[in-house]
C-alpha cells in the first residue's frame, strides 16, 4: 500500500514539475528569435516614461523596449559599447546606461545608431544620441585683422555642418577635441555682428556685443598739449572720438581696446566724452575740463580752502608740473606711527553742495568723489584720509595697497585724476580700523538731508614705520558717474 502511496505522490511532484517547467520553455523559444527595437524610453516612473526621440548623452539610463532583448551579448551607442546588467532585462525590455563618448572620435557611420545583438541575432535601431545644440561664449580677439588666427570659444562645437563670423562663411576651420573653440583666419571682410554655427544637433546665431565703456579718464581737466588717456573696454575700431565738444581725429588705441590715447587740443568749453565703434556708442555722464560742476574746492574759482590747514599754497611748482591753476600740496616726512592727526596734516575745506538736494536719494553709487593729484616720488605706507562734516565717515585712499598682503610703491605721471565712489566711505570700526566699518547705506548719511557737507582731506600713518607723502591736490568735486 505504501509502495502504491509513494508512486502516486511521484507521478504528482513529476507532474507539477513538468507544468512549472513548460512556461519558462516556451519563454525561452519566444526569446531566441532576433531582437527587434520598437522604441527607447526614459527611465523613470510612469507617466513620465515617455518615448524618447532624441538625447544627449550625458550617462542617463534609458529603457530599450520590444522584443526577444533578455539575451543581450552587445549594445552599444553610435558605435561606443555599453556595460548592462542583465538583471535588469526582460523578454520586452532592456534597461542600458548610456556610455560616455568622445564625440571627435566616433565613427560617423555609427552616428545616431543603436546595436543590439543576442545569442539570437542583432538589430540595428535609429536613435538621436548626441552633444547638446552648440553655444557660443567669446571670441579671442574681437580686434583682429585679415590673415589673424581668431577662435570662436563655446562648448559643444562636434559634427560642425556649416560656419559664418560676422557675415562672412568661413570653409576652412578647426575643431578643437572637447568641442570648446573653432580656430579660423580671420577673412578680409565682414558685414554684421552675428557668429553662426551649425552642426547635426543645432544652430546658434550669436550676436556678438562690444558696445564701447569708458571706466575713467586719466586726467578730465588737463592742459593743451597733455597726453590724455581714457579707459574702458571695446575702445577700439573707433570711428569718432568727440572731448568736451571737440573732434578728437588723431588717437592711438590699445591692442586689446583697454583704452584710447591722443594729445589733448586747446578746448573751448566743458562736456562729456564721447566714443563711437563699429559696435555702438557711449558717453560719460560727467564733462570733463570742468572744475566747477560738484565743486566743493579749488583755488582759482571756488576758494573754500580753510586757511588753518597743514597744506601749501603752489602755483608752477617745478615738482607738480602741468597744472596751470593754483594748487595745495603737502611735504610730509618722519610721520610717526599712528600719527596723522587731521590738523596736523591736512587740509580742510568749508562746506558745499555735494549733492544737489534733489537727488539726495539716488543710489549712492550714481555718486564719486574726485580730484586731481600729482605725486612725483614713491609713496607706500602711508594713508590720504577724507573725513566728512557730518557722521564722520572716512574714505581711505591707498594705491599701493594691492593685496590684503602686498604693497607697491605708487607714483603718477604727471596730473591724474582720481575717482572715489561715495560707496568707499566707511563707518570706523574698533577692531577693524578707521574707514573700515559699514559702507554708508544712502547719500544722506554722507551729508545730511541738504545734500551739504565740509570734509577734511589728511594724510594718517597706520604703518609701523615712519612714513612721509610728497603730493599736490586741485579741483575737489563730487559728480554723479552713472
Amino acid at each position: 500500500m505504501k509502495k502504491i502511496i509513494y508512486q502516486i505522490f511521484s507521478l504528482l511532484a513529476l507532474c507539477l514539475i513538468v507544468t512549472a517547467l513548460l512556461p519558462a520553455c516556451k519563454k525561452d523559444a519566444k526569446d531566441k528569435g532576433a531582437p527587434v527595437i520598437t522604441n527607447i524610453r526614459s527611465y523613470v516612473a510612469s507617466p513620465n516614461d515617455t518615448v524618447l526621440k532624441s538625447a544627449v548623452a550625458n550617462g542617463q539610463y534609458v529603457v530599450i523596449t520590444g522584443e526577444n532583448l533578455r539575451y543581450a551579448t552587445r549594445i552599444s551607442f553610435n558605435g561606443v559599447d555599453a556595460t548592462f546588467n542583465t538583471a535588469l532585462f526582460a523578454s520586452n525590455s532592456a534597461v542600458v546606461q548610456i556610455p560616455a563618448m568622445e564625440y571627435s572620435k566616433l565613427d560617423t557611420t555609427k552616428l545616431y545608431t543603436v546595436d543590439y545583438v543576442t545569442t539570437s541575432g542583432s538589430t540595428t535601431f535609429s536613435f538621436k544620441l548626441g552633444p547638446a545644440a552648440p553655444k557660443v561664449t567669446g571670441v579671442s580677439n574681437l580686434y583682429a585683422n585679415p590673415g589673424d588666427s581668431v577662435y570662436v570659444f563655446g562648448t559643444d562645437f562636434f559634427f560642425v555642418k556649416r560656419f559664418s563670423y560676422r557675415g562672412t562663411t568661413i570653409q576652412s576651420f578647426k575643431l578643437n577635441p572637447l568641442g570648446t573653440s573653432i580656430g579660423f583666419i580671420m577673412p578680409a571682410t565682414t558685414s554684421n555682428d552675428i557668429i553662426s554655427v551649425s552642426t547635426k544637433s543645432g544652430d546658434v546665431n550669436f550676436k556678438i556685443v562690444a558696445t564701447p565703456i569708458i571706466a575713467s579718464v586719466s586726467n578730465e581737466n588737463a592742459n593743451p598739449g597733455d597726453s590724455v588717456y581714457v579707459y574702458g573696454t571695446y575702445l577700439k575700431n573707433i570711428q569718432t572720438l568727440n572731448y568736451a565738444g571737440t573732434a578728437i581725429t588723431s588717437f592711438k588705441s590699445a591692442a586689446n581696446g583697454s583704452s584710447v590715447g591722443f594729445i589733448l587740443p586747446t578746448l573751448t568749453h566743458s562736456g562729456p566724452v564721447s566714443i563711437t565703434t563699429s559696435f555702438g556708442s557711449t558717453s560719460t555722464i560727467y564733462n570733463v575740463n570742468d572744475t566747477e560742476t560738484g565743486s566743493i574746492s579749488n583755488w582759482d574759482s571756488n576758494f573754500n580752502w580753510q586757511y588753518w590747514g597743514a597744506g601749501k599754497q603752489t602755483q608752477g611748482d617745478s615738482h607738480f608740473a602741468g597744472n596751470s591753476s593754483t594748487y595745495m600740496a603737502m611735504d610730509i616726512s618722519g610721520l610717526s606711527q599712528g600719527d596723522g592727526m587731521p590738523w596736523t596734516t591736512n587740509i580742510p575745506m568749508n562746506g558745499a553742495q555735494w549733492v544737489p538736494a534733489a537727488n539726495i536719494a539716488d543710489s549712492v553709487s550714481h555718486w564719486a568723489f574726485k580730484f586731481e593729484t600729482n605725486i612725483p616720488r614713491a609713496w607706500n605706507g602711508t594713508t590720504v584720509n577724507i573725513v566728512t562734516g557730518v557722521g564722520g565717515f572716512i574714505a581711505r585712499w591707498e594705491p599701493w595697497q594691492k593685496t590684503a598682503t602686498t604693497t607697491a610703491p605708487y607714483t603718477t605721471k604727471g596730473w591724474v585724476t582720481v575717482t572715489i565712489p561715495l560707496t568707499s566711505f566707511r563707518k570706523s570700526d574698533p577692531t577693524l580700523g578707521e574707514g573700515k566699518g559699514d559702507s554708508i547705506a544712502k547719500i544722506a548719511d554722507l551729508t545730511g538731508p541738504s545734500g551739504n557737507t565740509s570734509c577734511i582731506l589728511y594724510v594718517h600713518n597706520y604703518g609701523t614705520a615712519a612714513g612721509s607723502f610728497y603730493g599736490a591736490f586741485d579741483n575737489l568735486r563730487v559728480v554723479r558717474i552713472k
